[in-house]
């Protein structure tokens, strides 16, 4: 049998230099080269934000290390792929000389540990200090003819050689993921097909996928003509990334499409969608809000399993959340409950905002915060088209280009 390893102590003596980093930037975990390699003890490091423990130099107008090093994290986070930095300075706090930097050059790779979610759990950093190579190489005193020393030769080609290859593999890496991931969105927006959105020039819908992600995901939204005129509208959103998560949620979008035509109602809709949700593997926690548009009444029905409230604008620019008929999500109850619904009126020109959470969610703040921040950025765009409403809001709320999360956004003008 072989040996049960001791990876604590096999990283502790690994002759590079380590840290280990939170995807917060926090660092978790730093091994012993690093800590000669900066002069440091784990108590000064470990739990401290890692700009806090190296800032810039403030002495150097030029210093760009943070810059770079927030770069080069942001590319791993977002891609879960490791990222090299071509050798850079990055002086470094002197201990015993509280305000005093010490220039340092540094060959810097970046990788991500993910989780079994395909999440990054985790950033080894690793790095070589090269200093004494660099400041040879840019010495004063050394003359134009004067040739390298042969240590110094193997450093300058070991180097050289070795950027080379991990810039060739970052480019290999970065074409695959810009493949991959645009054959997982055409994927996901073929899922998201509406015959019946067709039918309503008054309804803007867009889907942003996860900054990054390769996984296709499990926000959704539809619309469903009715009798009468009246139309439903939806969006909801499944736990979870990847194919499994896309195919519940293609399960649930096409359950509700059809309970909306049969159901008498919002809330009588979902409690068959949440029924058939308990014999779906992965659909348990599911979220969805469905909105039943009503034209000659001038009605809002709705009903919510533990979706976002949805936004009705209306025309004097005043918001009012649609959170009176609000019930936990799919499957969450052991037995069947009757869902609630109710009702609210609305005025030609009004518009009615649903989405998913990754418009609104941001890392450290309530909920109630970021409805506080939606209802602030539709503040005076009660002129706009939906289809310029839908990108306006994306561009205030500072997600045009995506998220950490998928987003799904229908607006209705009504």
């Amino acid at each position: 049998m072989k040996p049960e390893l001791d990876y604590r102590s096999l990283f502790a003596a690994t002759p590079s230099p380590y840290l280990v980093l939170g995807p917060d930037l926090v660092i978790v975990e730093v091994n012993e080269a690093y800590l000669r390699a900066t002069g440091r003890t784990g108590a000064d490091l470990v739990g401290q934000y890692v700009f806090d423990a190296f800032p810039d130099n403030p002495a150097d107008p030029g210093a760009d290390g943070v810059r770079n090093l927030t770069a080069s994290w942001g590319r791993v986070l977002a891609t879960g792929m490791a990222d090299v930095l071509a050798v850079q300075r990055y002086d470094i706090p002197v201990v015993a000389r509280p305000g005093v930097f010490e220039e340092r050059w540094w060959s810097t790779v970046n990788t991500p540990v993910l989780d079994r979610d395909g999440h990054v759990a985790w950033i080894i950093h690793r790095v070589e200090d090269v200093t004494a190579f660099v400041q040879a190489r840019h010495a004063g005193n050394r003359k134009a003819d004067e040739p390298l020393t042969e240590r110094e030769e193997g450093m300058e080609a070991e180097l050289y050689l070795r950027a080379r290859e991990l810039q060739r593999l970052n480019e290999d890496l970065r074409a695959a993921h810009a493949r991959e991931r645009k054959v997982a969105v055409t994927l996901q927006e073929a899922m998201l097909q509406s015959p019946d959105l067709a039918h309503h020039e008054n309804v803007a819908v867009r889907y942003l996928p996860a900054i990054g992600s390769l996984n296709v995901c499990g926000d959704w939204y539809d619309t469903v003509d009715l009798a009468d005129g009246h139309f439903s509208v939806a969006v909801g959103d499944v736990v979870g990334h990847g194919l499994e998560a896309a195919t519940v949620m293609g399960m649930l979008r096409s359950a509700l499409s059809a309970a909306s035509r049969a159901a008498t109602g919002p809330a009588q809709a979902l409690e068959v969608l949440g029924m058939y949700a308990r014999s779906v593997e992965g659909a348990l926690a599911a979220t969805a809000v469905t909105v039943l548009v009503d034209p000659r009444s001038k009605l809002l029905v709705y009903s919510s399993a533990g979706h976002p409230p949805p936004v009705l604008l209306h025309s004097d620019g005043t918001c009012e959340l649609l959170e009176n008929a609000t019930d936990p999500p799919l499957g969450a109850r052991p037995e069947h409950v009757p869902r609630p619904q109710a009702s609210t009126a609305y005025r030609r020109g009004d518009s009615l905002v649903l989405y998913s959470d990754g418009l609104i969610e941001r890392r450290g703040e309530d909920i109630d915060t970021s409805l506080d921040h939606l209802k602030e950025a539709l503040g005076g765009m009660t002129d706009l088209a939906p289809d310029q409403l839908a990108d306006a809001l994306l561009e205030r709320l500072g997600v045009a280009g995506g998220g950490d999360d998928d987003i799904a956004v229908v607006i209705v003008r009504l």
